[in-house]
């Protein structure tokens, strides 16, 4: 079978909007978001009443911000994507502050919306990542994190996630007990703890499919394909 072409950047342009979009969706359910933007969100419900301005999305791309330093200190080394994936995080912050504006009049006070939500959003999170990996362009910190490690390392990416996830949800749920007292459970809950154990498992599947039917070359070949 002849495998379409799918450009490197369009993977990166709807990667980018399936990831925000799904945190949205995640968010408004209710059930615990992804354990990798959980404590972005802990901070931002933590610190907005004293900011009223700090959205999630700006706590998503100052975590973000965060996240990248200490990358750089495993991997030992800097290169001119990383500040690209920085901008990367500003884009996603903007248009995950869009979505949850835009989605804000969905009746989420029935269970069965909440949970079509919460699943559709899982869903829909795993394939953005899996067309995060496969464009040149600098990914999200999140997924550059998990992409740099993996690469220096010589790891398994989807096994790496996993781990990757679980300690997000651990670092979720300590944040939650600091800012908010022992007990109580801020952006973590069940819907946490499932995608912390599936979410690579998704990833991987989305990756092997996607690669069964596509193929993901560059648009813009050459020098400009290399330094990001």
């Amino acid at each position: 079978m002849s495998k379409k072409t799918f450009y490197s950047e369009l993977a990166y342009v709807f990667g980018l909007i399936l990831l925000a979009f799904s945190t949205s969706l995640m968010t408004l359910a209710n059930f615990g978001l992804s354990m990798v933007v959980a404590p972005a969100y802990i901070f931002h419900v933590w610190l907005q009443p004293i900011f009223p301005f700090f959205s999630f999305g700006m706590a998503e791309y100052v975590f973000q911000a965060v996240l990248l330093l200490l990358m750089m200190l495993i991997v030992r080394r800097f290169r001119l994507r990383y500040l690209f994936a920085f901008a990367t995080a500003v884009l996603y912050g903007f248009l995950l502050d869009f979505f949850l504006f835009v989605l804000s009049p969905l009746p989420t006070g029935l269970l069965w919306v909440r949970l079509l939500l919460f699943f559709l959003g899982m869903a829909v999170c795993s394939l953005g990542v899996s067309l995060m990996f496969h464009t040149y362009l600098a990914p999200e910190v999140y997924e550059l994190f998990v992409k740099e490690i993996s690469e220096v390392y010589h790891l398994s990416i989807s096994r790496f996630k996993t781990v990757y996830d679980c300690s997000s949800c651990l670092l979720a749920l300590l944040l939650s007990f600091l800012f908010f007292g022992f007990g109580t459970f801020v952006g973590v809950n069940w819907g946490t703890v499932v995608c912390a154990l599936v979410n690579g498992f998704l990833i991987g599947r989305f990756s092997s499919l996607l690669e069964h039917f596509f193929v993901f070359p560059p648009a813009f070949k050459g020098k400009a394909a290399d330094k990001v």
